[in-house]
């Protein structure tokens, strides 16, 4: 298994990244505008990009610690991975580790999403720090993937 590993740091409290992770609201405005679903552990989250998408399951989440995701519908490689976020307190920053993991192999489109999973952090502390995020479709192309 292969995964994909960022860590960033926000310069607001670990209660406001929490609801960026968990809100319908908070996800449309830094990874995809086209979200919705229940946020909450056991709810399925929706997002929406051109041409697909991806549902995650809820699986746990503890306020101001972790959000855990399982990919329950999307593109293959996406199928039965787990997306992570562990938040954390340093210096006046709230930390955020961020994993993607039990991809099978590092395909290419791991590649890929891997520079996507971080643009798009940074569209998170973006959203964070000044109130305006780079979501789907603003975000930044990258290639011909998008």
């Amino acid at each position: 298994m292969v995964d994909i590993l960022h860590r960033i740091g926000v310069t607001t409290s670990p209660e406001q990244v929490y609801a960026a992770l968990t809100t319908v609201e908070g996800l449309a405005g830094w990874w995809t505008e086209d979200t919705d679903g229940d946020g909450d552990v056991g709810g399925v989250l929706r997002f929406r990009f051109e041409p697909g998408g991806f549902d995650m399951s809820v699986l746990d989440a503890r306020p101001k610690e972790f959000v855990l995701w399982e990919v329950v519908d999307g593109p293959a490689e996406w199928i039965g991975t787990r997306v992570r976020f562990d938040l954390s307190e340093a210096d006046g920053f709230t930390i955020v580790r961020f994993r993607h993991e039990g991809w099978r192999e590092p395909v290419e489109f791991m590649y890929h999403c891997s520079t996507k999973w971080a643009t798009f952090l940074l569209s998170l502390k973006k959203l964070l720090e000044t109130g305006e995020g780079d979501p789907a479709p603003r975000d930044l192309r990258i290639s011909d993937w998008h």
